[in-house]
């Protein structure tokens, strides 16, 4: 069983910066692919990025490519999503999740384990 607890959501301008941090229970955390997704308001969960166990694959949607980074720390247990340039469709819940593969993937229905969520707000 994986525990995944996000955090540094919050309100920001358009243009601005964020950093989400998802901290994962258990010991074993290097062994899991990990991903990041959203939904907002009205809308379907949405894939935004992903990263193998080791770090060394990543995989964006195209809607956030060049302007948000993945990436995992696993001697800390936490995976990081680092928004920049940030615009008001950013809007939303934003989830980590945990899927046992160590490949990473977009597919929602791969993910074992999935967190609270935390709000973005972008302003415009």
């Amino acid at each position: 069983q994986v525990q995944l607890v996000e955090s540094g959501g919050g309100l920001v301008q358009a243009g601005g910066s964020l950093r989400l941090s998802c901290a994962a229970s258990g010991r074993t955390f290097s062994s899991y692919s990990m991903g990041w997704f959203r939904q907002a308001p009205g809308k379907e969960r949405e894939f935004v990025a992903a990263i193998s166990g080791s770090g060394g694959y990543r995989y964006f949607a195209d809607s956030v490519k060049g302007r948000f980074t993945i990436s995992r720390d696993n001697a800390k247990n936490t995976v990081y999503l680092q928004m920049n340039s940030l615009k008001p469709e950013d809007t939303a819940v934003y989830y980590c999740a945990a899927d046992r593969r160590l490949a990473p993937t977009r597919l929602i229905l791969e993910y074992d384990y999935w967190g609270q969520g935390t709000q973005v707000t972008v302003s415009s």
